[in-house]
C-alpha cells in the first residue's frame, strides 16, 4: 500500500502568457483516493493539474506536498512521488514502445547504476497492463492514435509513483478502452493506494469512477466532494450551462447526467399537450 501522502494547492492564481487563468483556488488532494476535475472547457482544469505538478509556476498562492513547497523539493525526487501523464505528449522521434515506456523508470535511475531486475519488471508490468506487450519493439509512429495513448499511461504506470496525474487520459480511445483504462487505473488506487488525480471531459464516467470530484467553473472552485453529494442538475447547469436531470446510474449507483438539449424538450412539451 502506497504512502499517505498530504498534497494541496493554497490561493494558487496562475495561467499562460500573462493570462490568469485560475483564480485564488485552493484543492487538498484525498490521499490513496481517485479525484477527478471537471467543467468546462478553458475553465482551468489542465491548468490547475500543471500547476500542482510544476509545470506552469503560480502567480499567487502556493503547492505543497507534505507541508513543503513542491518548488523547493528536487526534481528527481519529485519525480519519484508524483507521475504525471499530459493532454498531448510530444512523441520522440525514432522510438520504440518498450523504449518510451522504459523512460518511466528514469527518476529511480542514476548515473552509474544501470537498469535493475526491478526497473525490467515494472516496464513489463505496466505493458502487460495496458495490453501492449506485442508493440514492444514496434516505434510509436507505426501506433494508432489509442494505442499511443496506452504507450503514454504505461510510462506513467511504470514510474510507479505515490501520485499519479492523468490530463485526459481516455482522449483518442473508444468507449471500451475508456472503460478498460478507468478500470485499470481504479484497480491500480484499489490495490495499492495510488493516489489519482485525473482531468475527464465525460461528466458520467467522472461521477461513476470518482471518490472525490474538483468542479471549476472560469478558473474558480465552485463545488468539490463524493460525486452522489454534489453532482446534481444545478450544478451542472451552472459550470455548463446544461439544462439537464440527474438519475441514478443503475449499474454503478452514481449520479448520471441525462441532457434534455432544445429538441428532446420541445418533443416532450408537444407530446404533453
Amino acid at each position: 500500500m502506497k504512502p499517505t501522502h498530504t498534497f494541496q494547492s493554497e490561493g494558487i492564481t496562475a495561467g499562460y502568457n500573462n493570462r490568469t487563468i485560475l483564480h485564488d483556488v485552493s484543492v487538498s488532494i484525498p490521499s490513496n483516493k481517485i479525484s477527478i476535475i471537471i467543467g468546462a472547457n478553458g475553465c482551468g482544469k489542465s491548468t490547475l493539474l500543471k500547476t500542482m505538478a510544476r509545470l506552469i509556476k503560480q502567480t499567487a498562492g502556493q503547492v505543497t506536498l507534505d507541508g513543503k513547497s513542491i518548488l523547493k523539493i528536487p526534481p528527481k525526487q519529485l519525480a519519484r512521488l508524483l507521475g504525471l501523464l499530459p493532454q498531448s505528449p510530444i512523441v520522440p522521434e525514432g522510438i520504440t514502445v518498450a523504449d518510451l515506456v522504459g523512460r518511466g523508470r528514469f527518476p529511480h535511475q542514476t548515473f552509474l547504476k544501470g537498469w535493475t531486475k526491478k526497473d525490467y519488471e515494472a516496464v513489463a508490468e505496466a505493458m502487460d497492463m495496458m495490453n501492449i506487450t506485442e508493440f514492444a519493439d514496434q516505434n510509436i509512429d507505426e501506433l494508432s492514435g489509442g494505442q499511443r495513448q496506452r504507450v503514454w499511461i504505461a510510462m506513467a504506470l511504470a514510474q510507479q509513483t505515490d501520485i499519479l496525474f492523468l490530463d485526459e487520459p481516455t482522449t483518442y480511445l473508444d468507449i471500451t478502452y475508456q472503460v478498460e483504462i478507468l478500470d485499470l487505473l481504479t484497480d491500480l488506487n484499489r490495490k495499492h493506494g495510488t493516489t489519482i488525480v485525473m482531468v475527464l471531459h465525460d461528466i458520467n464516467l467522472s461521477a461513476r469512477y470518482a471518490d472525490h470530484i474538483f468542479a471549476l467553473h472560469e478558473g474558480k472552485l465552485v463545488a468539490e466532494g463524493e460525486p452522489s453529494k454534489i453532482i446534481t442538475s444545478k450544478l451542472i447547469e451552472d459550470i455548463f450551462g446544461l439544462n439537464c436531470t440527474v438519475i441514478k446510474d443503475p449499474v454503478s449507483g452514481s449520479p448520471t447526467v441525462i441532457p434534455i438539449g432544445r429538441y428532446h424538450n420541445n418533443m416532450r412539451m408537444y407530446s404533453l399537450k
